[in-house]
C-alpha cells in the first residue's frame, strides 16, 4: 500500500478559515477564528485520511520572483486584515504542537513549494494529496498526486484527481499553465488573452497541445482569433509564465517526510491557550493524543474502585452515614443509571430501573448526607420522587462552572476540561462522570470564592434551581378552545390575504417560494429591485420594507407575519400541551445566557410579543388552572432605567424616580429645555427610545433608525441628552475602560462576563464589545435582582405555606397562580419581597394585576 502525505497550502486555508467561521476570540480577546478553523479542517482529513506524513508550506512575504516578471502580479489583492494577521504565528504555533514541518522560502509561493514537494514526494514512492483553498496546484495532479480543495468555506471538500480535472477544464492537469495563458486568473490579476474563454483555449490546447503551438498555428485560425492572439502574444506568454508554478524550489535540506504524530504536552498548552476545547478532544479521540497528566477520568485506575449497589442496604446506610459528602450522576433517560461517588476511590453503581430507584431510596433515607452534583434542577426532577430534599444538595458542578465562565458550553466534559484539564469522552460511563463532579466540585468551589462569586452562587443561583425545578413541575394552564379558535381565525386570515395577493400579482404562485415572490414582483410587476441573491431577487423582510407603499408587498409582509405567528405561537402551543395535566411545562435555563437572564424552550414562553394585538390576545389562553383561583402578575417598572440610575447616580434620573415622575417625559422635557407639561406625545415617545438605547448602546444611526429621522438630527439628540445626563455619560465611559483594563465586567452581585471583543483590532469587533459591557451591566443587574427576588418569594410561600404557585418569568415580570382566598395575604408578600431583594439608591416599583387570565388582568393595590 502506498504511503501517504499531505502538502497543505497553509496561507490559502487559513484566509478561507476566516472568512468561513465567524468571529472567536479568547478570552483575552486575541481572534482565532482562522486558526480554529484552520486546526479543524486539518483534524478532519488526518482522521479520514490518515496520511504517513504532513507538510504544511507558506508564502514568505509578499513579493516573489513573478513579481519581477509583472509588477501588476496579485496587484488588485487586498491588504491582510487586522484580525487575521495575527491568527498567522499561531496557526504556525499549531502546526509545531502537532508537530507538523513547516517551509517557507524567500521569493517562492507556497504553491511553489507545494510542487517542489509533490514531485520529491512522488519521486519517493508517496500517493500526494495536496490541501488548498484555490485551484493554482491542479497543474500537479497526476496518477499519484490529486488535490483536495476546500470548495464552500472549510466544511465542503472536492477531490481532483487526473479524471476530475479533464471533466472540468477539457485538458490534462500539465496543460493548465497554457489555459491560464488563454484565459486568464483573475484571482492573481494574470491578464490572459482578451475575448479568449475556456471553451475557445481547451480546444485550441487538446488540437495543439500547448500555447507555443498554438501561437505557431495562428495562420490556421479564424482571421478574428488569429489577429487577436498575433496581438496579445507577447501577454499570453507572460501569462503562462507567471501561471507555471516551481517544481524545483530551493527547499531546506532538512524537510522530513516522516510524521510521529502530535507532542501532547505542546498540543495540550496551545489548545488550553486558545480555548479549543472541543478539538483537543478531537485530536484525544483520534488516538493522537494522551490525556494529560493529573486526574485519569477515563483510565482503568478510576474505575478501579467502582461497585455495584449492594444487595445489603443496611451495611449501604451505615456507609453513607459515615460519609460528609457525595457526588451523584443519574441517567436522565428513565432513571437508567446511578452512580454515587463517596470517595477518591469509590464508586456505586446502579442499573436499571429497579436497582436504580433502590440506591436513590438508600440516598435520600440519610439526611446527614450532603450531595453534590451536575445539573441540581435535573436531578431534582429525578430524585424528588424519592423524598430529597433542595437543601441536600450543596453543589451544582454546572451551575459554578457557569458562573466562573458563562462562555463556555455547559457540558461535563467541557466543564472537566477547562477546569482540570480532563478529557472525558461522550461515551464516559455513569461512574466515571460522578467520580470527576466529586473531583471537580472541591476545584470550583475555591476559584467561586477566589473569584468573589461565592455569594452569587450560594444565595442566588443554586436555591433558584429548585424554584425553576418547582415552576417546571407546575406548568402554566391553558385554555386549548382559545388557541384553537385564534388558530382558525389565523388561518382564514391567511387564506384571504392570499388570494388577495395572487389577484394583485395577476396569478396563483407559491407565496413561500422567494424564488416565485421575486419573479412576481420584479420582473412580471416592474418593481425596482434592493438586493439580488445568489439564486436570485433578495425578498427578506428588509428588501420588503422598503417597497411598502406598494399594496401587494404590505400584505406579503402581513401575511408572512400571520404565518409565522400561528405557527410559531397558537399551533405550536396547542402540540406542546401536557394531555395529562393540561399545561405547558416550559424547561427554564440558568445557563445559557451570557447576561444572567433565564431562558425558556420547548415552548419559549418568553418571547410572546406583548406589544402585538396578536400576542396579547394569545395571552387570553393562559388560565388560572386551580379551581377558584385567579393569575397574578407582578412587574417591575423600568427596572433597567431604575439599575442605570443607581449604578451611574445621575442626579436627575435619581431624583425622577424618587419623585415618582414619569422618566420619559422627565427626560424629554430635560433634552428639550422646555417644563414637563410643554411635553408632547411625539417627545415622550423618542424620550423613550433613547432611554431604553442608551442601554443597548445605539449609536446615532440607530437612532435615526428607529425614529425615522435623520442621522444629523439623531446625532444631536443624543447630545443633548448626554449634556443633561452628565453621569450616565461618565458611567457608560467608566464601564467601557474597566472593561478594556480587566477583559471583563461585573454586575451588582459581582456576576462576571469576559468582554474580549474589546481587544480586538478590528473596528466592528471594538465597538460590538463596547456595547456588550454596558448591556451586561444593566441586563445582568437586572437578573440578578429577579433571580434575588424568586428566590425570597419561593422560601416565603413555602415558609407559610401558601398554597400560590409561581408559574412563568418573562424578563421583569413574574406570573403566579392563586387560590382567591390567599390573593389578599399573598400580593403583599410577592411585592414586598420583588421590592426589596436588592438596596438600591432609587426605589424599586412593582405593578400587581390579577384577573381570570394573563391577559384580562387588572390593576390591584396593596
Amino acid at each position: 500500500m502506498l504511503r501517504k502525505i499531505f502538502l497543505i497550502d497553509a496561507n490559502s486555508l487559513a484566509h478561507r478559515a476566516f472568512h468561513a467561521i465567524p468571529p472567536l476570540t479568547t478570552r483575552e480577546g486575541l481572534p482565532t477564528n482562522a486558526v480554529f478553523g484552520f486546526t479543524s479542517m486539518l483534524i478532519k482529513l488526518l482522521k479520514e485520511f490518515r496520511p504517513d506524513a504532513v507538510i504544511a508550506a507558506f508564502d514568505k512575504g509578499k513579493f516573489t520572483f513573478r513579481h519581477n516578471l509583472a509588477d501588476s502580479y496579485k496587484a488588485h489583492r487586498p491588504e491582510t486584515p487586522d484580525d487575521l494577521r495575527p491568527q498567522f504565528p499561531l496557526i504556525k504555533e499549531v502546526l509545531s504542537a502537532l508537530r507538523i514541518p513547516v517551509v517557507e522560502v524567500d521569493d517562492f509561493e507556497a504553491d511553489d513549494i507545494i510542487g517542489t514537494l509533490a514531485s520529491r514526494a512522488e519521486a519517493e514512492g508517496f500517493c500526494t494529496l495536496i490541501v488548498t483553498g484555490d485551484l493554482d496546484t491542479l497543474q500537479f495532479v497526476s496518477p499519484r498526486t490529486s488535490v483536495l480543495h476546500t470548495k464552500k468555506g472549510i466544511s465542503e471538500i472536492a477531490t481532483y484527481d487526473v479524471e476530475a480535472v479533464r471533466e472540468r477544464f477539457g485538458i490534462d492537469p500539465e496543460k493548465l499553465p497554457d489555459y491560464k495563458g488563454l484565459v486568464g486568473d483573475s484571482s492573481d490579476n494574470i491578464p490572459g488573452v482578451p475575448g479568449v474563454g475556456p471553451k475557445t483555449a481547451a480546444a485550441l490546447l487538446r488540437k495543439y497541445g500547448s500555447l507555443e503551438e498554438i501561437l505557431a498555428h495562428t495562420a490556421d485560425l479564424p482571421e478574428k482569433l488569429k489577429g487577436t492572439l498575433a496581438r496579445y502574444s507577447k501577454q499570453a506568454l507572460l501569462s503562462k509564465r507567471l501561471a507555471v508554478l516551481e517544481q524545483n524550489a530551493p527547499l531546506p535540506l532538512n524537510v522530513d517526510f516522516t510524521w510521529p504524530g502530535p507532542d501532547t504536552a505542546a498540543s495540550n498548552e496551545i489548545f488550553h491557550r486558545l480555548q479549543f476545547r472541543s478539538l483537543l478532544k478531537k485530536l484525544y479521540d483520534l488516538g493522537y493524543a494522551t490525556t494529560p497528566a493529573g486526574v485519569q477520568v477515563s483510565s482503568a485506575p478510576a474505575l478501579a474502585g467502582a461497585r455495584p449497589f449492594p444487595d445489603d442496604t443496611d451495611q449501604f446506610a451505615a456507609h453513607l452515614k459515615e460519609t460528609e459528602t457525595a457526588a451523584v450522576y443519574l441517567e436522565a433517560k428513565q432513571h437508567a443509571a446511578c452512580a454515587l461517588c463517596t470517595g477518591a476511590e469509590t464508586v456505586f453503581c446502579a442499573e436499571g430501573a429497579e436497582s436504580t430507584a433502590a440506591l436513590l431510596k438508600a440516598i435520600a433515607s440519610v439526611p446527614e448526607l450532603k450531595l453534590t452534583t451536575f445539573d441540581v434542577k435535573q436531578a431534582l426532577h429525578l430524585m424528588g420522587p424519592c423524598g430529597l430534599e433542595p437543601e441536600r444538595f450543596y453543589f451544582d458542578v454546572m451551575l459554578a462552572a457557569y458562573l466562573l465562565n458563562p462562555g463556555i458550553p455547559n457540558r461535563l466534559g467541557d466543564i472537566a476540561f477547562e477546569h482540570a484539564g480532563v478529557h472525558l469522552s461522550e461515551e464516559a460511563s455513569p461512574a466515571e462522570r460522578a467520580l470527576i463532579i466529586y473531583q471537580l466540585t472541591p476545584l470550583l468551589d475555591t476559584k467561586l470564592r477566589l473569584q468573589g462569586l461565592d455569594h452569587l452562587f450560594r444565595e442566588v443561583e443554586l436555591p433558584l434551581a429548585a424554584v425553576l425545578r418547582a415552576m417546571e413541575s407546575a406548568g402554566v394552564a391553558v385554555e386549548p378552545a382559545e388557541l384553537a379558535a385564534i388558530s382558525a381565525e389565523l388561518g382564514e386570515r391567511i387564506s384571504l390575504l392570499s388570494d388577495e395577493i395572487c389577484g394583485l400579482a395577476g396569478r396563483s404562485f407559491n407565496l413561500n417560494s422567494p424564488r416565485q415572490l421575486g419573479s412576481i414582483l420584479f420582473d412580471e410587476m416592474g418593481l425596482k429591485p434592493v438586493k439580488k441573491t445568489k439564486t436570485g431577487y433578495s425578498t427578506d423582510a428588509s428588501v420588503l420594507e422598503k417597497l411598502t407603499e406598494h399594496e401587494i408587498v404590505a400584505k406579503i409582509l402581513l401575511y408572512r407575519q400571520l404565518v409565522k405567528f400561528k405557527g410559531t405561537y397558537t399551533d405550536a402551543l396547542m402540540r406542546l400541551i401536557n394531555p395529562a395535566t393540561g399545561r405547558l411545562h416550559t424547561t427554564l435555563y440558568q445557563t445559557v445566557t451570557a447576561t444572567g437572564r433565564l431562558s425558556s424552550a420547548d415552548p419559549n414562553l418568553q418571547n410572546i410579543p406583548i406589544r402585538d394585538p396578536l400576542g396579547r390576545r394569545i395571552r387570553r389562553a393562559f388560565v388560572a388552572g386551580l379551581p377558584k383561583s385567579v393569575l397574578l402578575s407582578a412587574d417591575y417598572s423600568q427596572i433597567e432605567l431604575r439599575i442605570l440610575a443607581h449604578l451611574s447616580g445621575d442626579p436627575l434620573l435619581l431624583d425622577a424616580f424618587r419623585t415618582g415622575e414619569d422618566i420619559h417625559v422627565r427626560t424629554a422635557a430635560e433634552v428639550a429645555g422646555v417644563e414637563p407639561a410643554a411635553v408632547t406625545p411625539e417627545m415622550r415617545s423618542r424620550a423613550k427610545v433613547i432611554n431604553f438605547g442608551i442601554i443597548y448602546g445605539m449609536s446615532d444611526y440607530g437612532l435615526a433608525q428607529e425614529l425615522k429621522i435623520e442621522p444629523g438630527e439623531a446625532h444631536r439628540y443624543i447630545q443633548s441628552y448626554f449634556d443633561r445626563y452628565r453621569s450616565v455619560k461618565v458611567f457608560i465611559q467608566n464601564t467601557i475602560r474597566r472593561a478594556r483594563d480587566k477583559g471583563y465586567v461585573t454586575t451588582i452581585l459581582n456576576r462576571c462576563r469576559n468582554i474580549p471583543e474589546l481587544l480586538s483590532p478590528n473596528r466592528m469587533q471594538r465597538q460590538l464589545g463596547e456595547r456588550l459591557a454596558v448591556n451586561t451591566v444593566i441586563q445582568g443587574s437586572a437578573a440578578d435582582l429577579i433571580k434575588k427576588a424568586m428566590v425570597d418569594i419561593h422560601r416565603e410561600l413555602l415558609r407559610r405555606k401558601f398554597e400560590t404557585r409561581m408559574v412563568l418569568q418573562v424578563h421583569d415580570e413574574l406570573l403566579f397562580e392563586v387560590p382567591e382566598k390567599e390573593l389578599g395575604a399573598v400580593a403583599p408578600v410577592i411585592k414586598a419581597k420583588m421590592e426589596g431583594a436588592l438596596e438600591l439608591d432609587v426605589t424599586l416599583t412593582v405593578a400587581l394585576k390579577a384577573g381570570p387570565n394573563w391577559h384580562d388582568v387588572e390593576r390591584i393595590e396593596v
